[in-house]
């Protein structure tokens, strides 16, 4: 059984009041919401699947395309900001190779940014395979990946 089927037979009688939950719950299974899975969320609620898209593209939470194996989240909100998070997240574009919203060849890495992690007062803060990671300068970065790789 795949991670859609799983999370929805544990939702069998659920209403559109479960869609966001069971976004949620499939991303978590699966690490991302594929087109095959929102459809079968759409069918399985009775629901249309340009309902269950337009849900899920309206919060920056769901995600459309697997990740990395690493997933590296920097965050930009304004103490980040004021802190540098503009550097760090050149750096870790520059040791990766990749842009935020990809992955590397390889899968080990995918980086994100979003508005705040909420763990101002570590700023600049990234978070790693859902590890916080705080007071990041930009030549930390390749000691921190390399801790990883």
């Amino acid at each position: 059984m795949n991670g859609v089927d799983t999370v929805l037979t544990r939702h069998p009688d659920a209403s559109s009041d479960s869609l966001i939950a069971i976004l949620q719950e499939v991303q978590e299974e699966e690490g991302y919401l594929s087109p095959d899975s929102m459809y079968r969320i759409s069918t399985h609620l009775d629901m249309p699947a340009s309902k269950v898209y337009g849900v899920a593209t309206f919060y920056n939470g769901f995600r459309f395309s697997p990740i990395g194996e690493h997933n590296i989240v920097v965050c930009r909100g304004t103490a980040c900001h004021v802190k540098g998070s503009a550097r760090v997240l050149d750096s870790l574009q520059q040791e990766l190779g990749i842009e935020p919203g990809e992955v590397t060849e390889d899968g080990k890495f995918s980086l994100e940014v979003v508005a705040c992690i909420g763990a101002c007062g570590l700023a600049p803060v990234i978070t790693i395979g859902g590890q916080t990671v705080g007071e990041v300068q930009p030549r930390k970065v390749k000691k921190i990946l390399g801790g990883i790789k």
